[in-house]
């Protein structure tokens, strides 16, 4: 149980990599890509449920740190950006009053960038065991973000996307945990 686990997470971590190039994807590449991102969020809690029965049954496995680990920063950082567009596209069909045009860029510039260093500086605080860490980092993202959420627009996107990008990163170091 406890290998077919961490099989499980391996695929959803390729099938998270697979959502990452089709990164900003419109029309049919866009449905793909939040597809593979929804299955790629079911197989991890699949693999969240079978290490759980593993722990229950028992199973005295182990992995070397370094793959529990690398695994858990690899899921974390390639699931992260699908799942964060993902909530950024359920969030805009919420109604709201008419915005821009849709050709705008978005008003936070270099997000995917940040949103990765943001997951993998949270993950690696967790795993070095200084939770405190995760603050620091949301202190200096929000910082450097200061003078742009101004624009409610940008404070809106930052927000869902720290939130988001946390969730995947806490969650990630989670499975690491469980699988290890």
């Amino acid at each position: 149980m406890f290998w077919t686990a961490w099989a499980v997470l391996i695929v959803a971590t390729g099938l998270s990599a697979a959502a990452s190039f089709l990164s900003y994807a419109k029309g049919r590449r866009a449905s793909i890509r939040t597809w593979i991102t929804l299955v790629a969020a079911v197989l991890a809690l699949a693999s969240l449920v079978l290490g759980l029965v593993g722990h229950a049954v028992h199973e005295s496995e182990s992995v070397p740190a370094v793959l529990s680990i690398s695994l858990s920063v690899l899921f974390a950082l390639a699931f992260g950006g699908p799942f964060t567009e993902l909530v950024f596209t359920m969030a805009s069909r919420a109604p709201k009053p008419p915005a821009k045009e849709k050709s705008d860029p978005s008003p936070l510039r270099g997000g995917l960038w940040i949103g990765l260093l943001e997951r993998a500086a949270i993950v690696g605080t967790l795993w070095a065991g200084w939770p405190e860490g995760t603050a620091v980092v949301l202190a200096v993202k929000g910082l450097g973000r200061f003078a742009e959420l101004k624009n409610h627009q940008a404070a809106e996107q930052f927000i869902l996307g720290t939130f988001a990008s946390g969730l995947v990163a806490a969650g990630a170091y989670g499975l690491g945990l469980l699988l290890s």
